[in-house]
């Protein structure tokens, strides 16, 4: 037996390359080394149970009827999309250029072809790399070629519209801020309304996805927004953002991971988990890159690039434009129906400076008489709004409100119908050649999601010649 110990202690020092010197263990030494193997490799399988459990739950999250996530698989971010896709709001003064598919699409020679272009810069990669440290951001900043061009891109190849940016960011920032602090979330989430919208309150998608954080009708009702015939809450920067605070919240519940959770607000959370999937279960972001869609790839890189020329603009010479908005603003609550031009009339108020800090209201009326709603108005106009305001509601009311003289809907004819339930007799069309779910459902500003529920698809799949309901 003693012999048997002393072969197999001898073969052990030979396979773990010890030396001749290193003293033989003894049986008890090897017995205590096995139970801790054993209770290593006990715990490595709890640990290995544990995460499959964990990718269980994400995949059961994901394949969920349709929620209220799901609506953004099939939302295009506003400003990454081309200004001619849009009908613009000319009435307001925030309308500014969107950037980001300018940036991917090289239309009328203002933009370029991310995808293939390669930019260079007199900046090293070490001072680049330095700077991105120095943000000390929260959310992990990747570095790499598609990235530096992103970096390169809004830092040095657009200075008006940055600078434009940066003027609308001193107004809006702080308001996201506040949002993304309340829940405990990293600021540097703000910089996603920059791509979502350029900071335009007002923007819609040909798809109806509205305001700053690009909305879809039913995932704003999930989030508490109120959408209705005077006020559409999207457009509101203060409870948008909220909203999209929450949305952003509840996402990380599920991925764990920031740049997840920010390719899963434009692309939605089914497509990110299809990418994980065929990722072979990775959640890395540059794993899954390649099979996230096109336009959600550049999502994160756009992000950080953003975010570096936003943080370095006096090294590249950028300087905030001025941006025609009251920089102290006061709020009141409003229990009566008020027309801007009431306001406007015996104030002497703006009716553009209304629309630009109450962009909710998009017949220029406050409908105070639903309930509480906000009003905000210039710092400098709240005392004599207070003092005159039985004389603001009296201004003209019968001529202002009598029937049909303020049925006046300023947003785009797309949000008009896609921000609206269905209603009447079902709508059908027959399915042409080429055709396929998304340029379906943006013919008839609506939904893939909604056609699918609509036409009970289980897939993506349709045939020439087929009938879809479309409302």
């Amino acid at each position: 037996m003693k012999r048997i110990l002393f072969s197999a202690a001898a073969l052990l020092v030979l396979l773990t390359g010890a030396s001749a010197a290193t003293p033989l263990k003894t049986r008890r030494q090897l017995k205590m080394e096995n139970q801790q193997l054993r209770s290593r490799l006990d715990d490595a399988r709890g640990e290995i149970l544990r995460l499959r459990g964990e990718i269980k739950q994400r995949d059961s999250l994901f394949n969920m009827v349709e929620g209220p996530n799901d609506e953004n698989e099939n939302k295009s971010s506003f400003a990454m999309s081309s200004p001619s896709d849009y009908q613009a709001s000319t009435d307001s003064l925030l309308s500014v250029w969107y950037l980001q598919r300018q940036a991917r699409e090289n239309r009328e020679g203002t933009g370029y072809n991310m995808d293939s272009v390669k930019f260079n810069t007199s900046v090293p990669d070490s001072v680049l790399v330095e700077r991105l440290q120095k943000m000390n951001s929260f959310i992990t900043l990747p570095y790499n070629e598609t990235v530096k061009n992103y970096m390169i891109l809004y830092s040095e190849k657009m200075p008006v519209r940055m600078c434009q940016l940066m003027g609308l960011a001193n107004y809006y920032m702080p308001i996201f801020e506040e949002s993304f602090l309340r829940y405990g979330l990293p600021v540097e989430l703000k910089y996603l309304a920059i791509i979502e919208s350029a900071l335009n309150p007002v923007a819609v998608s040909p798809v109806g996805a509205t305001g700053m954080w690009q909305f879809m009708y039913h995932t704003a009702l999930n989030y508490g927004l109120k959408i209705d015939s005077y006020i559409d809450e999207r457009r509101d920067p203060y409870k948008s953002a909220d909203a999209a605070a929450r949305y952003l919240r509840d996402a990380y519940r599920v991925f764990g991971d920031w740049n997840l959770v920010i390719s899963s607000y434009n692309c939605g959370s089914g497509n990110v988990n299809k990418a994980i999937r065929r990722a072979g279960g990775s959640c890395d972001f540059w794993s899954i890159y390649q099979y996230l869609p096109r336009e959600t790839r550049g999502y994160v890189p756009a992000m950080v690039g953003a975010m570096y020329a936003m943080n370095y603009a006096r090294e590249y010479g950028l300087e905030a434009a001025a941006v025609n908005i009251p920089a102290h603003i006061d709020t009141f609550s409003i229990h009566r129906n008020l027309h801007f031009r009431q306001i406007s009339e015996v104030l002497g108020i703006p009716m553009e400076d209304l629309r630009d800090l109450n962009p909710q209201y998009y017949k220029d009326i406050v409908p105070g008489a639903q309930g509480e709603m906000v009003l905000r108005l210039p710092f400098e106009f709240s005392s004599a709004f207070l003092e005159k305001e039985d004389a603001i509601y009296a201004h003209k009311s019968d001529e202002i409100f009598s029937a049909g003289s303020v049925d006046v809907d300023r947003r785009p004819a797309a949000q008009q119908s896609a921000s609206s339930p269905a209603t009447g007799s079902p709508q059908y069309y027959k399915v042409k050649r080429g055709d396929n779910l998304g340029s379906i459902a943006k013919k008839h500003h609506t939904t893939v999601a909604k056609l699918k529920k609509l036409n009970n698809l289980k897939s993506d799949m349709i045939r020439e010649g087929q009938r879809l309901r479309v409302r």
